[in-house]
């Protein structure tokens, strides 16, 4: 596969264009995004779905300055991929053939259940391991759907529901009682199915989410696999279903959504009436990221390898300077773990995290040295983008902030409280991964000492000295009940 591939989706109401760089097989990273609302659907409900010429131009011109910026970034592949707008439109070779002539730009329209299943297998790979969920997709001329459980993608459908199309055929004219019954009569072919979590794609339900999150005063600002509860998801609904202009702004709905929002809430609200799930969950990724991975991960049945995270390869891929002392403090910290955990009664749960932030923590140190924790941190938090809950992130974030150091700070405990374990185990965990980055003070070749814990104190044997683990061990805040022998 090209290093840097891009990848555009023409949809009924916004033109999308992602650039991708790989680092390793199946590691990447987004190098460079790009957007237009350019609303090529506008006015074709009206003309039995014909697009019309200055939507079209719009389209073009989008298309031309994208292709531009795919040569400044020496981009090696372009996949372009339309959905509803142009696969219903009757005239929609006269745009094809356009775009292919001028801008030798191949644009391939795919069906529904293959806009579905893109989205889908994006959510399958890229968020936390879900089981019995349903994604959504409210797009502007269509609605997609599929179940999600763990990484298989079942049911996929696609129906003509569409914030733009919803808006041109009935709120335009006043009808939202019919409305409601054109979208439940659609939506009688979820009948039966059943799920816990919504999955929530595309630019009407990140709307939402980004208003609920700033109404929550959510400490990470971070969209990609936002959590909430359904109840808050249906109450922000009905608000802005009877909201006005104003008010609607003071909900926090960006003005350029205002014609598209209450459409959309619709869908949503008719769908949640219907399948009832329990937990909302926020996807940063869909159409454009599931056409990335499908050529991706050809040959790998759409799914990333067993027990890999790209975003981890990623980071170590690209800033991690010594991979031998990475991979030193991951299984020392994970031994220390091992032997001292029931003692302090950790919950085993947090091994992974803790091995996650200690192979990550030197990541900062190729940023700038003398501020290494802080920029580990800040890494973590922003560039852990992929299959982590918000909970895992912050805590393995938070460990890379003050290893080496004191232990967490209130104020930093405070902010991140929702997010965070309880401050025992914070200090705990904290604490070993500190202990660990102290005993490779030396930095060997390889590890060359034992562990042996025995009632609350750590025997730490070597045929060497040790003076600097030693003189590292004693600088740091120990936890109530842990000795330390060297």
């Amino acid at each position: 596969m090209a290093k840097r591939v891009a990848v555009i989706d023409i949809g009924s109401n916004s033109v999308r264009m992602v650039v991708y760089e790989r680092t390793s097989r199946f590691a990447f990273h987004l190098l460079h995004e790009a957007k237009s609302k350019v609303r090529i659907s506008e006015n074709a409900y009206e003309h039995e779905g014909n697009l019309q010429e200055i939507p079209m131009q719009r389209t073009f011109d989008a298309l031309a300055d994208f292709l531009t910026i795919c040569a400044s970034f020496s981009v090696r592949k372009v996949f372009c991929v339309a959905t509803s707008a142009l696969r219903d439109a009757p005239n929609k070779k006269v745009f094809l053939q356009r775009v292919k002539e001028q801008l030798k730009l191949g644009i391939k329209i795919i069906d529904g259940e293959k806009e579905a299943y893109y989205g889908a297998i994006a959510c399958a790979n890229l968020l936390p391991e879900q089981t019995n969920a349903i994604s959504i997709d409210i797009g502007g001329g269509s609605t997609e759907f599929s179940i999600i459980n763990k990484k298989n993608v079942t049911n996929t459908l696609s129906l003509e529901l569409g914030t733009v199309r919803l808006k041109e055929l009935f709120f335009d004219k006043g009808e939202i009682d019919k409305a409601i019954i054109y979208i439940d009569k659609k939506l009688e072919v979820l009948d039966g199915l059943d799920a816990s979590t919504l999955i929530g794609i595309g630019g009407t339900f990140r709307a939402v989410s980004n208003a609920i999150m700033a109404q929550e005063s959510y400490p990470l600002q971070k969209l990609h696999a936002y959590e909430y509860s359904v109840k808050a998801l249906q109450k922000f609904i009905a608000n802005v279903l009877q909201a006005d202009e104003s008010e609607l702004k003071k909900l926090g709905i960006a003005s350029n959504r205002f014609d598209v929002i209450k459409p959309g809430a619709l869908i949503l609200e008719r769908v949640l009436h219907k399948i009832a799930p329990t937990t909302a969950l926020t996807s940063g990724v869909g159409v454009r990221e599931g056409v990335y991975l499908a050529d991706l991960l050809r040959g790998s049945k759409d799914k990333l390898p067993a027990n890999y995270n790209t975003s981890v390869r990623y980071i170590i891929d690209s800033h991690l300077l010594d991979a031998n002392f990475s991979n030193q403090l991951n299984t020392l910290s994970k031994k220390l773990f091992d032997i001292t955990s029931e003692y302090f009664a950790v919950d085993t749960v947090y091994r992974y995290e803790l091995g996650v932030a200690a192979k990550l923590y030197p990541a900062g140190g190729n940023v700038h040295f003398y501020s290494k924790n802080k920029h580990s941190y800040y890494l973590i938090q922003t560039a852990l983008e992929y299959g982590f809950t918000h909970k895992q992130i912050v805590l393995i974030s938070t460990l890379a902030k003050y290893a080496k150091k004191k232990l967490p700070d209130e104020s930093h405990i405070k902010k991140y409280a929702s997010l965070l374990p309880t401050t025992p185990t914070l200090n705990y965990l904290s604490y070993i991964l500190s202990l660990s980055v102290a005993l490779l003070s030396h930095r060997p070749r390889n590890i060359d000492f034992d562990l042996r814990f025995e009632n609350g104190v750590l025997f730490v044997e070597s045929p060497k000295r040790l003076y600097l683990s030693k003189e590292a061990v004693n600088k740091l805040d120990a936890v109530d009940g842990f000795k330390v022998v060297i």
